[in-house]
């Protein structure tokens, strides 16, 4: 089989630096020797990312620059390891054993990095929950993951987590980031004020975790009616800084600004670990996108990296590139996107507005970082994924007598596949044995993903092998939002699919058959849009409902979402109904 590119792990810092001559190899043994603890199979990701720096003598080095709607704060790597090491006090006296769940529900505030880390110095394992969810997909994640602690907000516990709390018989405790706001009145029942524990405790040292330890577990939206936990170990740090390095260049001086929502995989990975680990500054905005507010952070802060999404870049190109070629005038030397195809329009709005173009960047929640990346100089293709980055073996795979068959023919759809051995590759899915088997064959990890590798490695993306809705960076999963519809007592069936829309990519779109006694009209899709924005946040309802009298299937009784999609679509019921997405020819030439 075909190896995917390697090369060395580097820190350019060039706008013109010309990334597509061959790299040699990486050695992880060398990433791991830059950040293994003291003894023998001992790594940390608090110490490797946070407490190591405090051992070079740079704790009074910036780790966070946070920036609030009426304010800004500093935190620095010293202040940091102190905090985290006192959550890490507090979470133990709690009684957290290692290995055991603390979710967290936070918005982009100092106090998540706080938590982050100090539940890894516990030997914790971190679960960061997505606020815009409603109710029901909180509770369901809460309980999967069996979270003994929840770390929120006043607000968010009162909004999502109040009335569930009886139904969650393994969350043992629930600690209260307060502001301005909340910090004089009183607790709520059965909850603890987490910056009052924070003052009372002494700062411990973090516990001996291995490359092997359960670090963080994100959810992802799956094809089987529940959302899916993906497990990760400590050992996902050695990739958080191979790719900090070798996509963004990240190093001591550089400001990275990654605009992820705390919830996503994508937060976690680069806007928490990968910029602290380099030694970087993560900047946190706490404002969701506001184009004039983000150029304006993007010259004033000096950021030299910026990691965001599709939709983010289509929402700030809406206000005109003559607003941000005013903030031209920046030190960014890349911008990278995430989340879901970028078009080749984007890319050169970036160029042309920002000075920089705007490069694709593949993962997923399950190879813990990222995989596949476009990179400066003849290393990028405008509206394609990009190549394979060092240390990762990637192959396009189609089954062949019930096996699969890495297709070496450039041009080729398949599935994308990655080989084992990644390091930040998941462990599994929590409670999943089933879904571990149909993902892992023969030592590689199937992604769902359909895709083709031109003659010059670059990986383009097709589509979706399952029915998972991309909806900008979030990936619906449609058996949950019917099961939370089907809830209702008009509901007798629903299929949901996505349905193409100009900023979000896909978003989700019903379709319902009714029980007896109910009548299809406005008044009842309108209940029903609330019903599903109430119980599952905006996010994941659907945008539209459509009344069907019978929802269509095949001979076993299963819905054709295919015949579904092509509804949303307005396209016929018959043929292949998957959207391609084309790539751009040519290269991108700089002006």
């Amino acid at each position: 089989m075909a190896a995917g590119r390697s090369g060395k792990v580097s820190a350019g810092k060039s706008k013109d630096v010309d990334a597509g001559a061959p790299p040699v190899d990486l050695s992880w043994d060398q990433v791991l020797a830059e950040v293994s603890g003291p003894g023998e199979g001992w790594l940390n990701i608090a110490a490797a990312a946070v407490d190591r720096h405090l051992a070079d003598g740079k704790g009074d080095r910036v780790a966070v620059r946070w920036l609030g709607r009426q304010g800004r704060r500093e935190v620095t790597y010293g202040d940091l390891s102190d905090r985290s090491g006192r959550a890490a006090s507090v979470l133990t006296q709690l009684g957290l054993q290692p290995g055991e769940t603390v979710a967290v529900l936070l918005g982009r505030v100092p106090e998540l990095y706080t938590a982050a880390y100090g539940i890894w110095k516990a030997g914790g394992v971190y679960c960061p929950l997505f606020a815009a969810f409603g109710p029901g997909p909180i509770r369901a994640r809460l309980d999967i993951s069996k979270a003994r602690i929840l770390i929120t907000s006043d607000e968010l516990f009162a909004r999502k987590v109040a009335g569930s709390r009886d139904a969650l018989p393994e969350l043992r405790h629930v600690l209260l980031v307060r502001d301005g706001d909340t910090a004089g009145l009183a607790l709520p029942e059965g909850c603890l004020d987490f910056s009052a524990l924070l003052e009372a405790a002494r700062s411990a040292a973090p516990v001996a975790t291995s490359a092997a330890s359960p670090a963080f577990v994100h959810f992802t939206s799956g094809t089987s009616g529940t959302p899916k936990g993906a497990v990760h170990s400590h050992s996902a740090v050695l990739a958080h800084m191979a790719t900090g390095r070798e996509v963004f260049g990240l190093g001591e001086g550089d400001v990275f600004w990654c605009t992820a929502d705390p919830g996503w995989v994508t937060s976690t990975c680069y806007g928490v670990i990968a910029p602290l680990v380099c030694g970087a500054t993560a900047l946190v905005d706490e404002v969701d996108v506001e184009p004039r507010r983000w150029y304006g952070i993007l010259a004033d802060e000096k950021v030299t990296a910026w990691y965001t999404t599709p939709t983010a870049i289509r929402t700030m190109m809406r206000y005109g590139a003559a607003l941000a070629r005013s903030y031209r005038d920046n030190s960014l030397r890349i911008v990278a996107s995430v989340g879901e195809p970028l078009n080749c329009e984007a890319v050169h709005w970036g160029h042309k507005a920002l000075g920089v173009p705007f490069l694709d960047t593949w993962w997923q929640t399950e190879t813990g970082a990222i995989i596949i990346a476009n990179a400066a100089g003849e290393g990028r293709r405008p509206g394609s994924m990009g190549r394979v980055l060092p240390g990762v073996r990637a192959a396009v795979m189609q089954c062949e007598d019930g096996k699969p068959v890495e297709i070496e023919t450039p041009d080729t759809v398949g599935e994308l596949a990655i080989r084992l051995g990644w390091p930040s590759m998941f462990l599994g899915y929590l409670g999943e044995a089933r879904l571990n088997g149909d993902c892992f064959r023969d030592g590689w990890f199937f992604t769902g993903d359909l895709v083709k590798r031109d003659a010059e490695g670059f990986f383009w993306f097709v589509g979706r092998a399952d029915d998972m809705i991309k909806c900008g960076a979030l990936r619906i999963g449609p058996f949950e939002v019917e099961g939370m519809l089907l809830d209702h007592p008009a509901v007798a069936e629903v299929g949901v699919v996505g349905k193409p829309d100009l900023l979000l990519r896909e978003v989700p779109v019903a379709f319902a058959s009714l029980n007896p006694g109910f009548e299809a009209g406005d008044a009842l899709r309108a209940e029903l849009l609330s019903f599903a924005r109430q119980e599952l946040g905006a996010a994941m309802a659907p945008r539209e409902i459509h009344f069907v009298a019978e929802l269509p299937k095949t001979s076993s009784g299963k819905i054709m979402r295919r015949a579904l999609k092509a509804k949303a679509f307005g396209e016929p019921e018959e043929g292949d109904l998957l959207p391609t997405l084309p790539p751009c020819p040519g290269r991108f030439d700089k002006e």
